[in-house]
């Protein structure tokens, strides 16, 4: 039997459940997930090994329609890079939401990869609703195929791992069967970091940090992390921070937990805040924090 593998590349507007697609596909927490829009900021492979296919999922930034800041061009940049090297498409999607995303549809209807959209949230909506929204789709991008899930609550994810298995081109894996993932440690461990100041902090304040992991120290029982947690302002440092610091302990703590569960060792986490003045409008902050064309 031949051997399939492909890139699945997952696109959409923010907040429609693409890292929550991503992580019950891979059957790992591979993606940050929080009820805040705009949570994803880089391109995530997830690694899906069965006999005879290689998946390797792509989750990408929500679709930023009005970027504010450098950061988010580059965000959008991974998503056109996404559709430039994707073996199948899966554009997500939502009930009620709107069919224009952007320049995107324009350039799927010109493309030749399989493309499925993905409709997501099922659960939240009526049959009437989502029956609307398959058939406006299907005007839209004809040559797509249409698959109604709730990813939150694995609905029809078997019906859309088959569609994509077989629309996969055969191919020799592109990885190693055993790997789950292109990241480093390094990187997962911002993310976590990250998700918990996405959950404690409020308004601007997610939205204005970014995590550098300074040391990740592996001993026989122990890893020991020292983060940097960069602001745009010292006001942001001082809410960061809290009072007498017990916001920045309060976030330790929840990050130390998921990276001991992630790392399978006692972690040892110290966490510092440093300003770094409108870092997402500045190329050579975002090179640092890994964003790249």
């Amino acid at each position: 039997m031949e051997h399939k593998a492909g890139f699945v590349n997952i696109i959409g507007l923010p907040n429609v459940g693409k890292s929550t697609l991503m992580n019950a596909l891979v059957g790992e927490k591979i993606s940050i997930i929080t009820s805040k829009a705009q949570t994803t900021r880089h391109r995530i492979l997830g690694i899906v090994n069965g006999e005879n296919f290689q998946i390797v999922y792509s989750d990408t930034p929500g679709i930023v329609r009005d970027p504010a800041y450098k950061m988010h061009e580059y965000m959008n940049q991974y998503i056109h890079t996404a559709l430039k090297d994707a073996d199948v498409i899966l554009l997500m999607t939502e009930p009620n939401m709107p069919f224009e995303q952007l320049d995107v549809i324009e350039k799927l209807k010109l493309m030749t990869v399989p493309i499925i959209v993905v409709v997501n949230k099922i659960d939240l909506s009526d049959q009437p609703t989502v029956v609307a929204q398959m058939e406006g789709w299907h005007q839209v991008l004809p040559q797509a195929e249409i698959i109604p899930i709730s990813a939150l609550n694995s609905f029809n994810l078997e019906k859309l791992l088959d569609v994509i298995q077989e629309k996969l081109p055969a191919h020799a894996p592109y990885y190693d069967k055993d790997e789950l993932t292109d990241r480093s440690e390094r990187f997962f461990v911002s993310e976590i970091i990250r998700e918990k100041i996405l959950l404690n902090y409020q308004k601007e304040i997610p939205y204005s940090t970014e995590i550098i992991i300074d040391e990740y120290k592996e001993e026989e029982r122990l890893v020991r992390i020292s983060a940097t947690i960069f602001v745009n302002r010292d006001t942001q440092k001082a809410i960061i921070i809290g009072h007498q610091g017990q916001a920045i302990k309060k976030t330790g703590t929840m990050a130390r937990h998921d990276i001991e569960e992630f790392v399978g060792k006692k972690v040892f986490i110290e966490l510092s805040v440093k300003v770094n003045k409108d870092w997402r409008d500045d190329d050579n902050a975002l090179t640092r924090f890994g964003y790249d064309h």
